[in-house]
């Protein structure tokens, strides 16, 4: 097709998704897209978590097209705006008890870089201290602040990324400890303890920590309860600003409103984007009021005044409340989970089903040697992937050597849904098993 043709080689080589999926897009409705063949496909990624109530959804078109119809301010920077308070009233009734009471909202840029870049300045200017403590596997964004605290080192090739202690993250499934997992929290906050404690660690004490609840482009990682409510305790013992990364969970991806409540902590600064605009540009941080000590421009950016996000946020954050889609989240999540974990039962190359809610993935690995997994099997992974893509199934990969298949479906995602999910899923694993048996025979 002429279009994806033109696309194609004008693009840069820094495409990722449609690089994988090579097809013109013509229309979505739900967790269902169109291609320009008419071939319909289950979207499995929802915009990276973005759309929380899949394409199109009607009160989110309905309220935009009520707003684009009026003479309202469409771009405003920080200007006050009827949509601006409207939203800012909706989030603040929305978010948990320990951030409604006693907070501040900063609008930030479009993307959850620009929120996490903001959240990184605020700390540093509050605390007077420049280093950063992150963690392995961590993904904050692509822009320079973020960047330096991204465990993954490929996107940082030939750039200059100082400033960040890197932290083992409880990954049980791979314990950074080297054990079977059972005490790779308590070793994991016993490290971040000593580091924290003893004079002569070499690690100067930071600013601020931030970590995601669930790490998500590191392969759906999710941090238990107990973990995090210690790492809270330590921050506020040592007076270090704790940063929680919700850019991908917050809005009822992992079966509560916000991530941080399965655990019950209130941390500093939360940093929010994706679902929070209703599929429409927007970040912003909230943090604690005494925070707020920082002047006039200190942080700003053009497009921090989008209304049509914010129409788009309050009428998404509404209707997930209304609908409990939070609790939906957290039934077909287990659902889905129960369904993968019985399929990993017959295919010995899946190591590893985990996250939480509609946030979910898959490892996929190659033979171990005694009680360690063996290495993730970016390959293989691939493969299933494309196998799903041509079975009408979008999904993608991340983590360790991309090779979690990672499940990000809308909050709305029905149970028959998640039955054709499993269904298409485990007919990808047949198909791609059978290819690689087929050419592994022909090479014989």
């Amino acid at each position: 097709m002429e279009e994806l043709s033109n696309l194609k080689q004008l693009e840069s080589n820094a495409r990722t998704y449609a690089a994988t999926f090579q097809r013109l897009f013509v229309s979505g409705k739900g967790m269902r897209v169109k291609d320009a063949n008419g071939q319909e496909y289950l979207d499995c990624l929802s915009n990276a978590g973005t759309l929380a109530l899949g394409h199109n959804p009607p009160v989110v078109r309905d309220a935009v097209i009520e707003f684009l119809a009026s003479d309202h301010l469409q771009q405003a920077l920080d200007l006050a705006t009827p949509a601006k308070h409207a939203f800012v009233q909706e989030l603040f009734t929305t978010l948990p008890a320990g951030l409604r009471d006693h907070s501040k909202i900063l609008f930030c840029g479009p993307s959850g870089s620009d929120a996490i870049e903001a959240a990184i300045k605020l700390a540093r200017h509050y605390t007077r201290r420049s280093p950063l403590m992150a963690f392995h596997g961590g993904y904050h964004g692509m822009t320079a602040g973020a960047l330096s605290a991204m465990g993954n080192l490929n996107p940082k090739v030939g750039l200059v990324t100082q400033g960040t202690h890197f932290l083992p993250f409880p990954y049980r499934f791979r314990c950074p400890f080297g054990t079977d997992g059972e005490h790779t929290d308590r070793l994991s906050i016993d490290y971040i303890r000593t580091v924290l404690g003893d004079p002569e660690s070499g690690v100067p004490k930071p600013a601020a920590v931030v970590v995601e609840v669930v790490q998500g482009e590191g392969g759906c990682i999710p941090a238990s309860a107990e973990w995090l409510r210690a790492l809270r305790e330590i921050t506020r013992e040592q007076e270090i600003l704790l940063i929680i990364d919700e850019v991908q969970t917050g809005l009822g991806r992992t079966g509560s409103l916000f991530a941080i409540e399965h655990a019950g902590i209130t941390p500093d600064i939360l940093v929010l984007s994706k679902a929070i605009g209703g599929g429409y540009p927007m970040s912003v941080i909230v943090y604690a009021e005494h925070l707020d000590t920082w002047g006039p421009g200190m942080h700003a950016g053009t497009f921090r005044g989008n209304q049509v996000a914010m129409v788009a946020g309050a009428a998404t954050m509404r209707y997930i409340k209304e609908h409990d889609l939070a609790a939906q989240a957290a039934r077909r999540g287990e659902q889905l989970q129960s369904g993968l974990e019985d399929i990993a039962r017959h295919f010995p190359f899946i190591g590893d089903v985990r996250g939480r809610g509609l946030m979910l993935g898959v490892e996929i690995v190659k033979p171990g040697s005694g009680s360690r997994p063996g290495l993730g099997d970016g390959a293989r992974a691939r493969a299933i992937k494309l196998e799903c893509f041509d079975n009408g199934m979008m999904i993608e990969t991340g983590g360790r050597h991309s090779a979690v298949l990672r499940f990000l479906p809308p909050l709305t995602i029905t149970e028959s849904e998640v039955g054709m999910v499993l269904d298409r899923f485990e007919q990808a694993l047949k198909r791609s098993s059978a290819a690689r048996v087929s050419s592994v025979s022909a090479v014989g």
